[in-house]
């Protein structure tokens, strides 16, 4: 019986010992992983992210909490914006870029895309009139979805502008008129019930969509991370927020009545509003709080399942940089973190940022700076398990593309050191979700307790 219980006993040790020398192969930090530990041929080959910590789990992204998982495993984001991807699909002496895009961005680990699935009017629109669409477009849209998911990407689809760039609520309102309704403001587009029908018909048509590449229906699709309503709503016909409040009410009811799979975003700005008047200090200007959003009251809709930020000290404060770009970007970005974390109960993710190279004093290394600072609070949260989620940069570019460029183009072809930056943080991000699902199988809950117990364990961060 003792031989018995001393084979037992060998057993036991010999197993503590293999799974000891299992965990010390990743016991490298997040904070101590840098430059030298990232193999800088970035471009070899747009595979290498894929599976180094774990296999890619392509189900739906949902939320628990004030975080994201995938398969009930962490999965927090570092991605970027390239908006015009739909366009240069129809044409296929351009739809290479599309897949460049993907290629790059798959290189330094980026997960996640944000880009238009709307062209309303104009050149190349998806939707010539209201619930008249061009299935060419459509078709190059399917192409952009397909090849995302080719490249282990997940995307965030917005579904109209703000702004007169590729038709928007302008357009909607122009298409009103046309039809003889007494429109006198673009903001009319949040309040009138025709023009929101043919907002609600696109969106119908949109997330209906069956994807001539993939035969998959978009509203079924894991490679969609989730909606957005619209990009940068502003609505300056009414300070109150009302109009746009209610709009957005009814849309995200719309939306969830259609695809209550996927998440779901508004695309705010950020900005706060009336109904926190002690959070305005936090505003980049006072302008800020008089275009209609609210960052809380808005992201407490029902059936808003995250929040977003945008971050642009060039555009809200000046176009010379200076080291207030820095300090308002961190009271920012921590304001933000700690009201979606205390006061929302979700996620937020800071969907747009970036400085431009037309600002006064620019330089890349400067800009490194930037993008690093940003992704420094981005892990400061992340450590303790709180709801800074994420981050998309604005924007990436493939090479020969410059003539759309306005300004922020990233060409990481062209820039090791802003390469490198991407990719550090992909790697950081990419451990940190690996080590949380592997290692000490967290659930990814709010608990405080949890996360310092997580990381007492790793003895990191």
């Amino acid at each position: 019986m003792f031989s018995t219980f001393f084979s037992l006993l060998q057993n036991i040790l010999l197993l503590a010992t293999i799974l000891a020398s299992l965990l010390s192969t990743t016991t490298s930090t997040i904070d101590d992983i840098d430059n030298s530990d990232i193999d800088h041929s970035l471009f070899e080959s747009n595979h290498r992210w894929r599976y180094e910590f774990d296999e890619v789990r392509w189900e739906m992204v949902e939320r628990k909490g004030n975080q994201f998982v995938v398969g009930g495993q962490p999965f927090y984001v570092n991605g970027f914006n390239t908006y015009w991807l739909m366009v240069l699909a129809v044409d296929p002496s351009t739809r290479g870029k599309v897949t460049e895009t993907f290629e790059h961005a798959s290189a330094v680990g980026l997960t996640v895309g944000r880009t238009w699935a709307f062209n309303d009017g104009g050149w190349r629109a998806l939707q010539k009139s209201p619930s008249v669409y061009d299935e060419d477009v459509f078709k190059a849209l399917d192409f952009v979805v397909s090849e995302a998911k080719a490249h282990n990407i997940r995307l965030i689809l917005s579904l109209t502008n703000n702004w007169q760039a590729y038709g928007g609520k302008a357009q909607y309102v122009k298409w009103g008129r046309a039809a003889g309704l007494n429109l006198t403001s673009d903001d009319d587009f949040f309040i009138d019930p025709t023009v929101k029908s043919y907002y609600k018909a696109h969106v119908k048509t949109v997330l209906n969509r069956v994807n001539t590449f993939t035969n998959i229906t978009y509203k079924d699709d894991p490679t969609i991370f989730a909606w957005e309503l619209i990009n940068e709503p502003r609505c300056l016909a009414d300070a109150s927020g009302n109009n746009l409040q209610s709009w957005i009410e009814e849309m995200a009811f719309h939306v969830k009545s259609i695809d209550s799979k996927h998440l779901l975003e508004i695309g705010l700005e950020g900005f706060y509003g009336t109904s926190t008047p002690d959070r305005l200090q936090f505003n980049p200007n006072s302008f800020a709080g008089q275009v209609g959003t609210d960052f809380i009251r808005n992201h407490q809709t029902l059936g808003i399942d995250f929040a977003t930020a945008h971050i642009y000290p060039d555009a809200w404060l000046s176009n010379t940089i200076s080291d207030s770009y820095l300090q308002f970007t961190k009271s920012w970005m921590q304001s933000h973190i700690d009201d979606a974390e205390n006061v929302l109960g979700m996620p937020v993710v800071f969907a747009e940022f970036g400085v431009s190279a037309k600002d006064k004093n620019f330089s890349v290394s400067y800009r490194d700076q930037f993008i690093d600072m940003v992704y420094k609070n981005i892990l400061n949260s992340t450590k303790r398990g709180g709801s800074g989620a994420g981050s998309l940069l604005w924007q990436l570019f493939p090479e020969g593309t410059d003539y759309m460029d306005d300004g922020y183009a990233v060409v990481l072809t062209k820039s090791t050191s802003t390469s490198n930056v991407l990719s550090l943080q992909s790697r950081r991000i990419q451990m940190f979700n690996s080590k949380c699902s592997w290692r000490c199988h967290w659930g990814c809950r709010k608990k405080k307790s949890s996360v310092d117990g997580l990381f007492s364990q790793q003895n990191q961060l």
